[in-house]
């Protein structure tokens, strides 16, 4: 049988009993219809595999510090800083296509191109199948989270264009669902009456009526997959593939345990235990900490190099 951590939590809304889904520009709410024992129960979708990925990531960064958290601060990552000047822009860990991004590709590194060097660790070269065990090591040798939450090389000079696939995926949905409608209204303390002659509602003034639309569910429930069996496939050090499979453990339980502010009018909190539906429970935090204490390191032997590796990016074409 595949090797795959397969958990579930019950939710609940932490204020009152509504909670505001994702949305999108052209959709709206996502709404779809769920089978359930031969019969049709509308549901929601409240979280998006991608938006769980990166609030599964920001777990482990501290954006007031602008740097990993402690307990991984010692792995690899590329820190990208503004060219001439060394002002902190960003990071693999905080971008969407993560060491693919164009801020990492088009950023320098002691007066080499990264896009250049991408290609060189990973191996790529024309007529040449990919070896995804050496680049999973080149990899993670950049950025050993870009093994957990997925990377795509897609440029089309980056032969192959090499695809690492998220090993932990998450999604929150929302089952037998209605709309809470409501309302409420903008008031002007100071601007009464709007006329031709004076700034109005374009400008913020005036008093405005407003419609909105929430949500109650019978169920709202998180679905976690963490798949060590993909992990374990890029053959790398052993200290290397454990900690990868334990920070996507340490990733889930960190997220859970510290609440899901998911939105302004999206809170969120786990009812009971989280419960595993394949694989063995989920430990806590602290025995996930206490076993990242000693990995991290282990780890760090066999990946060498140097964390962070700063990059300039000069905003520059080419």
């Amino acid at each position: 049988m595949t090797r795959r951590h397969l958990y579930e939590a019950e939710l609940t809304p932490v204020l009152g009993s509504t909670f505001q889904p994702t949305g999108f520009p052209d959709i709206g709410p996502a709404t779809f219809t769920r089978f359930q024992d031969d019969r049709e129960v509308p549901a929601l979708l409240v979280e998006s595999v991608q938006s769980m990925a990166n609030r599964l990531e920001a777990t482990a960064w501290d954006s007031a510090a602008d740097q990993p958290v402690p307990e991984v601060a010692d792995l690899p990552w590329v820190r990208v800083v503004r060219a001439g000047t060394g002002e902190f822009l960003t990071a693999s860990r905080l971008e969407a296509h993560r060491l693919a991004s164009p801020f990492v590709h088009a950023s320098t590194v002691d007066g080499r191109g990264m896009f250049d060097l991408i290609r060189e660790r990973l191996g790529l070269a024309k007529d040449t199948p990919l070896d995804y065990r050496a680049m999973a090591r080149a990899v993670a040798q950049l950025d050993p989270f870009c093994l957990l939450h997925g990377v795509f090389f897609a440029q089309k000079d980056w032969w192959g264009q090499p695809k690492f696939v998220r090993a932990i995926s998450a999604v929150i949905e929302a089952h037998d669902v209605r709309r809470a409608v409501s309302g409420g209204r903008k008031s002007d303390r100071v601007r009464h009456q709007i006329d031709e002659n004076s700034g109005g509602a374009a400008e913020g003034y005036g008093s405005v009526p407003f419609h909105r639309t929430e949500w109650t569910a019978r169920r709202i429930v998180a679905n976690v997959v963490v798949d060590a069996e993909l992990i374990a496939s890029y053959g790398l050090p052993d200290p290397l593939t454990e900690l990868l499979e334990t920070m996507a453990l340490w990733e889930v339980r960190r997220l859970f345990d510290g609440g899901l502010r998911l939105r302004t009018a999206c809170d969120l909190d786990v009812v009971g235990e989280v419960q595993a539906r394949r694989g063995g429970a989920l430990p806590s935090l602290a025995e996930l900490t206490d076993r990242l204490e000693k990995l991290v390191p282990a780890a760090r032997d066999v990946l060498g190099g140097e964390a962070p590796l700063t990059v300039e990016w000069s905003g520059k074409k080419g």
